[in-house]
């Protein structure tokens, strides 16, 4: 991906109600390698009894706090503690995609969950705290391609429900990050075939 290569595609969807709820956000981030290919940076939860989401693949984010000015300050300095990895330094911002709405891990409140998009240009090494197990990087194309679709059983109170997700060497991508992600890959998708029509 270049710098802002899907800007002129970009239309955010901004919940109107945002400001009155508990505020959250991620950060999208990928790199080029030596060889050309894109790679998408995600974290594996690490386990801890009584949270649901324990083990899951997610992107670096967290909770808007008093120290945060805005949310994408409040992404990058989550980042930066869960992961070592400094957007402030090392990260170009690149986009803002739709706001999400979802509930608080420990009880049934409402909170939104905004994403940015940044490139990484800076060192491979990470430092990752006591929230994060393992960072994985994915290529791009492999999280684009349809033969890597698939589902997973997700047990509710009305029932089992067979969630859409992308499942890379024993990890599993769904929910509210699968959500971000098809996002990412339908921008990625419009400047392609934008692109070829030139």
């Amino acid at each position: 991906m270049a710098p802002n290569r899907w800007a002129s595609n970009l239309r955010p969807k901004k919940l109107p109600f945002r400001r009155r709820l508990t505020r959250a956000s991620v950060a999208l981030i990928y790199r080029t390698t030596e060889s050309g290919k894109t790679e998408l940076l995600f974290i594996q939860r690490a386990r801890r009894e009584g949270d649901p989401w324990s083990g899951d693949m997610a992107f670096p984010g967290g909770r808007l706090q008093p120290e945060d000015a805005t949310t994408r300050a409040a992404a990058e300095r989550e980042t930066l503690e869960e992961t070592g990895v400094d957007l402030n330094r090392y990260g170009a911002f690149q986009a803002r995609l739709s706001d999400l709405l979802t509930r608080h891990h420990s009880r049934w409140r409402p909170m939104v969950i905004t994403p940015y998009v940044y490139e990484w240009r800076g060192p491979k090494n990470v430092s990752l705290n006591h929230e994060v197990q393992r960072v994985v990087w994915i290529p791009l194309a492999y999280l684009a391609n349809k033969e890597n679709q698939s589902r997973l059983p997700w047990r509710t109170l009305l029932g089992t429900l067979n969630m859409p997700c992308c499942r890379y060497e024993g990890h599993c991508i769904w929910g509210l990050s699968y959500s971000m992600l098809q996002e990412l890959l339908r921008l990625e998708l419009q400047h392609s075939l934008a692109a070829s029509a030139d």
